[in-house]
């Protein structure tokens, strides 16, 4: 128990419950769907880089490339529909307003800004390491690009997909414009994903090399008291933390979601750093 421990708060638990099941198979099937769509969508941006023809002949060309493509984008878009699905039902049939705002929600709050420079304080010696909540301000930000990303993207994906059904309501001119956004923004949303959220998820000192909360769903109480302190102490008040008290995942899940959170981070750095070669050497 650390000091940040209410002293009515008896840890009794060697688990708690961060993520439900639902949430991790979304994110499974999300993150291999972005593996997919990055892959196959690269070589194709690049596709003047002469490893761009050889990732592709992976896939079977350039031909088969874009049908797996369009695979990985059906499975995003379902995701994102149940995901949207799951937001409606909360807030309109169960009529829960925390997922609006409260410690919970996933809408950034005064409370987010504050922690963000008490953290940049801490990070030069000026201050104490902040205390969090549910959720991290940068969690929140993760969060949020890659919804506006996910919107953006198959938005414009679906004109270039469909062009003759758009085509009876769009201008031509938009077509331009949506195949450069498709384009631009899939970039951004590679270079995010594979850099700074794949460090906020793992290759921080605190998670290196691998952050497995999201192939288990569970944290474990030091990680508990020392990340999310103000939760802990939150639920613990109001006597429900041993709500989320829960046994440690088999152990079969730890090494498969080491073994695929590993090989995504080393495919995913590899290819920024195929990105930052055909960017720098033209």
């Amino acid at each position: 128990m650390t000091s940040s421990t209410p002293a009515n708060a008896a840890v009794t638990a060697t688990h708690y419950r961060r993520f439900e099941r639902t949430d991790r198979l979304l994110h499974g099937f999300l993150m291999f769907s972005f593996l997919g769509l990055a892959f196959t969508g690269m070589p194709l941006l690049f596709s003047h880089e002469p490893w761009a023809a050889s990732l592709a002949r992976i896939f079977g060309g350039f031909d088969a490339a874009g049908l797996i493509h369009r695979f990985c984008a059906i499975v995003m878009i379902t995701v994102f529909v149940i995901h949207l699905s799951r937001i409606v039902q909360r807030l309109f049939i169960r009529k829960d307003l925390g997922i609006l705002w409260g410690p919970a929600s996933m809408v950034p709050q005064p409370r987010d800004f504050f922690e963000l420079i008490a953290h940049m304080r801490w990070f030069v010696g000026l201050g104490p390491q902040p205390r969090f909540e549910h959720f991290t301000y940068w969690e929140k930000f993760d969060y949020w690009a890659v919804f506006w990303g996910m919107g953006i993207i198959g938005g414009s994906g679906l004109v270039l997909w469909f062009p003759e059904t758009f085509a009876h309501v769009l201008p031509g001119w938009l077509f331009n414009i949506a195949m450069l956004i498709h384009g631009e923004e899939a970039l951004l949303a590679v270079g995010f994903i594979f850099t700074i959220h794949f460090f906020n998820g793992h290759l921080r000192p605190e998670k290196f090399p691998m952050d497995s909360v999201i192939f288990t769903g569970r944290v474990t109480v030091h990680e508990m008291l020392e990340e999310r302190q103000d939760e802990f102490e939150r639920l613990s008040n109001l006597g429900r933390i041993d709500e989320l008290a829960s046994p440690a995942a088999p152990q079969w899940v730890y090494t498969l979601g080491r073994s695929v959170g590993a090989l995504a981070v080393t495919f995913g750095l590899v290819m920024v750093g195929l990105i930052l070669f055909a960017l720098f050497t033209k």
